[in-house]
């Protein structure tokens, strides 16, 4: 035989050390999308909140003429878009299908946009495509990462805009359906939907007593335009991160399976070649023992 019970040993050893590696990376990825969904959750009531200030604000005939003026103008202004990725592998076509999605929307925008690239994998995949790429961003490895990240973020790609030059800010991610399961979403921040404003404005307020904005009312709607941008890329990006780990577990659940069954063909193989060496040794001594009665005999 090819196989030895020693080298048979080493390979169920190893399989059974690199099973304990997978369901410990299983582990670590179910708690990841636990805190990230979590953190999504968390947001909901602040931008509850969030949205009755811009029901407030779009109520007023001044923000409305600012928010039109604002619209206006961005149709000659620049267009920038962040695409959400991962850095790390073990995670199947995640990159590829944000990436695939990304590439396919921004090609029917009327103008070419500067792209920043969460993650180094589908940074890569973008620059392969051609597009033009403005920066890159690590992936964050926590919800307390989240928050930096997106302080970056409206640093280098909306700061400009309050530099004499309008934008179009798109979001690209892939965001968790079910299970294992999660699909690409674009999502489209600056300028403000019309869609998206009216509906706000129309929403019934949920007390009695209608709101009133007292001072600046553009100033207020800055503020509260600016608590939009941090929710929505706040949102985008733990939907993204719940994504990722929601594929590597899937990943590790594979490769547990797979690993599960090499281990059972390997046992399978020892026991049946320690039952034929134990055969092979007990007519060892049958034969020897009928060797000796016979040589009595004589």
């Amino acid at each position: 035989m090819s196989e030895t019970t020693a080298s048979l040993r080493r390979k169920i050893g190893g399989a059974e050390d690199l099973q304990s590696v997978v369901r410990t990376m299983k582990a670590m990825a179910a708690a990841s999308i636990e805190q990230y969904e979590k953190s999504v959750r968390a947001l909901t009531d602040y931008n509850r909140t969030v949205e009755l200030g811009l029901v407030a604000c779009f109520r007023s005939s001044g923000t409305l003429s600012f928010l039109a003026k604002g619209q206006k103008a961005a149709a000659t202004g620049k267009i920038a878009a962040v695409v959400f990725g991962s850095d790390q592998g073990l995670v199947g076509q995640f990159n590829d299908v944000v990436a695939d999605y990304a590439i396919k929307t921004l090609a029917t925008l009327p103008a070419q946009t500067e792209i920043w690239a969460v993650g180094e994998r589908v940074h890569t995949r973008l620059t392969e495509a051609g597009l033009l790429l403005r920066g890159l961003f690590m992936v964050p490895n926590s919800v307390k990462a989240i928050t930096p990240l997106i302080g970056q973020i409206l640093v280098e790609s909306v700061t400009p805009s309050h530099q004499g030059e309008n934008l179009e800010l798109y979001l690209f991610h892939n965001r968790p359906t079910s299970g294992a399961i999660y699909t690409p979403v674009s999502q489209r921040l600056l300028p403000l939907d019309e869609k998206w404003r009216r509906q706000l404005a129309e929403r019934p307020w949920p007390t009695a007593r209608l709101p009133e904005v007292i001072g600046q009312e553009i100033a207020t709607l800055q503020a509260l335009l600016r608590e939009y941008l941090f929710v929505s890329i706040f949102r985008a990006c733990a939907e993204s991160l719940a994504s990722e780990n929601a594929s590597r577990l899937a990943a590790m659940q594979r490769a547990d399976k797979n690993i599960d069954e090499l281990l059972g063909e390997l046992k399978r193989n020892f026991h049946s070649l320690r039952q034929g060496g134990i055969d092979e040794e007990l007519f060892d001594v049958i034969s020897g023992f009928e060797a000796l009665r016979g040589g009595k005999s004589l």
